[in-house]
């Protein structure tokens, strides 16, 4: 393989960083050790500037090119989102309902029906309580936060400590 970029980070399948080679965990780096990459990114992803520096941390991170309003080191998304009403496509719940008894726990074409021995459901429409299970009636979500990861495979990212210095040409 040839020699690689000081400054190049590669995927890496194994459980370990190479000679050479460290995580992009974001850790702060001696300077005075690793002073040509100092050189190519300075304090882009953090450290003083005057004893340290730091690698890009790229745990649980997508990286992506900088340019079309993305900037170099810049993060951003969001592990969880909660959803409001208006990111909630329209929709609506039909009611089925039947004015003869229900003749079992499971009736065809998942219809309401009236209740032999009490009334469930009133259809009188000069007024009344219409008693529903609460789970029809009910409101869900709780505005509690979901996840929000697109399908992934976990692999480490690995960045050169030595190697060629690039050039800008």
């Amino acid at each position: 393989m040839a020699q690689p970029y000081v400054g190049e980070i590669r995927m890496f399948a194994g459980n370990f960083a190479p000679s050479g080679w460290m995580f992009c965990e974001g850790q702060l780096v001696p300077i005075s050790e690793y002073e040509t990459l100092f050189n190519l990114i300075g304090t882009t992803y953090g450290g003083d500037g005057q004893s340290t520096f730091a690698l890009p941390d790229l745990r649980g991170r997508l990286p992506i090119h900088q340019g079309s309003g993305f900037i170099l080191a810049e993060t951003g998304g969001a592990e969880e989102i909660t959803l409001t009403v208006n990111q909630i496509p329209a929709h609506s719940h039909p009611f089925l309902g039947n004015d003869s008894p229900g003749t079992g726990s499971t009736p065809a074409g998942a219809t309401f029906a009236r209740n032999a021995s009490a009334d469930g459901y009133s259809t009188d429409s000069s007024g009344g309580v219409v008693n529903f299970p609460p789970q029809t009636v009910s409101s869900t979500g709780g505005s509690q936060p979901h996840t929000n990861f697109q399908p992934y495979l976990c692999v480490d990212f690995i960045i050169s400590l030595f190697g060629i210095f690039p050039s800008p040409t």
